[in-house]
């Protein structure tokens, strides 16, 4: 059977995803006892494909495929999982699932410091060919899908809502991006709404197609860290960033990191673990030596370096800085502002402090 047909079927008998996971995956005869009553129509759409080829119409004229996991086409990862979708809908790249999959996760409000080393670690993982999985979300997810987009890479994002549903609406060029060079995917019907609910369990998907997971900032109550669960659960590594512990974004990647995580700091340290496994390019000499505490783009003798050295993760006056570094308030303003556009420090209503 066809994936719309498929699909027809679902609509018409009202049946559930796993409903309909498991009666895609019985024979003949378990099929009838699972339907019983509804057999007959049943098979009635079997022999009357019409509204399958309708639906397959509706979903080509959007650019939207769909995948039924009983095809060799659907990815090989997911079928490993507990609850593989039965019906994926698709638009972009279908290609990209035969690529090797990292996930790249994180706050949705990080630090310029995180998404800036969410940009560079999609952009490194792209580069040396992994297609970059995440959700699309505002923050980590959307640096992480641009940096791998940017690089010429590869990037999916999985959503929780309809694959033709843009969310959030602010990230709608990104949306649009990934539909022309990357791929969209949800489990979700078209049309279907952000329900708060479908997000979590989308995040299975993020880490079911993807060998491991990469969280970047997360909080300790963050999303990212159920979708570091659901990866352990299913047997993927778990990559973490390592952040200060002042920094209240990075208590949940520290946390992965003493719960077992491993700590990365470097891109080639995700492609060391899975070495031998998948067939992969290393990137460039200057991915390589991505380090999150770099901070030799700031000269040690300049005044914004002696500026910089008085600021911390925890916010600060403009007067203690001001005490601190002996310099006068308007000095201290220029400096400080040249520090926030080369994005080394971040201003918080009246409170400064540095963002590496």
């Amino acid at each position: 059977m066809t994936p719309y047909r498929w699909l027809h079927c679902q609509q018409s008998l009202g049946l559930t995803d796993t409903q309909l996971r498991v009666i895609m995956m019985a024979g003949d005869a378990d099929r009838q006892l699972l339907l019983h009553k509804q057999w007959a129509q049943f098979q009635q759409n079997l022999e009357d494909d019409s509204a399958a080829k309708n639906l397959r119409a509706q979903l080509e004229r959007q650019d939207i495929s769909l995948l039924s996991l009983n095809q060799p086409a659907y990815p090989a990862l997911l079928l490993e999982i507990s609850d593989p979708p039965p019906l994926l809908f698709c638009r972009g790249r279908k290609a990209l699932f035969d690529k090797p999959c990292i996930a790249l996760v994180g706050s949705r409000r990080p630090s310029r410091t995180g998404e800036r080393d969410a940009e560079a670690f999609g952009a490194a993982l792209a580069e040396a060919g992994f297609c970059v999985v995440s959700g699309m979300a505002l923050g980590v997810d959307a640096a992480a899908h641009r940096g791998a987009l940017k690089a010429g890479g590869s990037s999916l994002a999985v959503l929780g809502c309809g694959v033709d549903v843009p969310y959030p609406r602010s990230n709608m060029e990104l949306y649009k991006q990934l539909a022309i060079s990357g791929q969209i995917l949800s489990e979700y019907p078209t049309g279907a709404p952000p329900l708060r609910h479908q997000f979590p369990r989308r995040n299975r998907l993020i880490s079911g197609l993807s060998l491991g997971v990469l969280v970047v900032e997360a909080a300790e109550r963050s999303g990212s860290l159920i979708t570091a669960r659901l990866a352990l659960e299913q047997n993927r590594e778990v990559f973490a960033l390592p952040g200060s512990i002042h920094n209240p974004s990075s208590r949940g990647c520290n946390a992965l990191i003493r719960q077992g995580a491993q700590l990365v700091e470097t891109v080639a340290e995700i492609i060391e673990a899975f070495s031998g496994w998948v067939m992969i390019e290393p990137p460039q000499q200057k991915q390589e030596q991505l380090h999150l505490n770099d901070i030799d783009a700031v000269d040690n003798d300049t005044p914004e370096n002696e500026v910089y050295q008085h600021l911390d993760f925890e916010p600060q006056t403009l007067e203690s800085l001001a005490q601190k570094s002996e310099l006068p308030i308007a000095e201290l303003l220029v400096q400080l502002s040249q520090l926030e556009m080369a994005g080394w420090a971040e201003v918080r209503g009246t409170y400064w402090l540095r963002t590496r």
